[in-house]
């Protein structure tokens, strides 16, 4: 496809991304909902956790809660990717692979406040998530 329909399609998906109504990715009938280790490969940092109800969580988790449009790219029970925008923060693309419903690798990329990133991630689940304390 010529890269002028490229960038069409691409605005045409971002357009019906920021307008149409939320829907659930499907990846979110296998993913369970819990307490999750994440670890970012090929990186000395720390692990996180995190409690997870809804997969579409980690789709923009370089960009955390900046309030950015979606346009899903592909939408299947064991991965969906994503690409996102967050007008004065930047963008990304989010791929989410499901291994078992206990188990995820995630690669995302795009640009963070005008600088590249790019970070694999892998999740493994570790239980419930704690209660809130009161």
């Amino acid at each position: 496809m010529p890269r002028h329909q490229q960038v069409l399609a691409m605005a045409a998906l971002l357009c019906l991304a920021a307008t149409g109504p939320a829907k659930p990715l499907a990846i979110a009938t296998v993913m369970e909902s819990g307490n999750w280790q994440l670890r970012e490969l090929d990186s000395t940092t720390a692990l996180r956790s995190l409690c997870i109800s809804d997969p579409a969580s980690l789709l923009q988790i370089q960009h955390g809660m900046a309030n950015c449009t979606h346009a899903v790219i592909d939408d299947r029970p064991m991965e969906a990717t994503v690409h996102y925008s967050c007008p004065g923060a930047g963008h990304g693309r989010t791929t989410l692979k499901l291994e078992s419903g206990h188990r995820f690798m995630l690669e995302t990329q795009g640009i963070d406040h005008g600088a590249p990133f790019a970070a694999r991630y892998e999740g493994m689940k570790t239980g419930a998530c704690a209660a809130a304390r009161r």
